[in-house]
């Protein structure tokens, strides 16, 4: 049984998010699950923001302004994300990986 008032809980959940993502990131061929694997990954760094906060941070606002900045990077990543990958699937009727490196030179 987890218990949610402990530092280790939370960094361990973030490892595991974190995991999945960087897998996401190297193994996916698909565009889309690359992007998703990427947020995965912001969302874990943002989950230990907020537990470092919340159990070591002399003020509490500190990590909860850095965990606003990630999100707003994360919903510019995939807005600009998908609009790559929208081009690049106009362009080469395909969202797979391998087939995108066509676009270099």
């Amino acid at each position: 049984m987890l218990v949610f008032n402990q530092l280790e809980t939370y960094l361990y959940l973030a490892l595991i998010l974190f995991a999945i993502g960087l897998y996401g990131v190297l193994a996916r061929r698909n565009l889309i699950a690359v992007l998703i694997s990427v947020e995965l990954i912001l969302n874990a760094a943002m989950i230990n923001f907020m537990a470092f906060n919340r159990f070591v941070a002399p003020h509490p606002a500190v990590g909860q302004v850095i965990a606003l900045f990630i999100m707003a990077v994360a919903a510019a990543e995939a807005a600009i994300g998908l609009s790559i990958i929208i081009a690049v699937y106009r362009k080469l009727k395909a969202i797979n990986v391998e087939q995108a490196t066509e676009l270099r030179g």
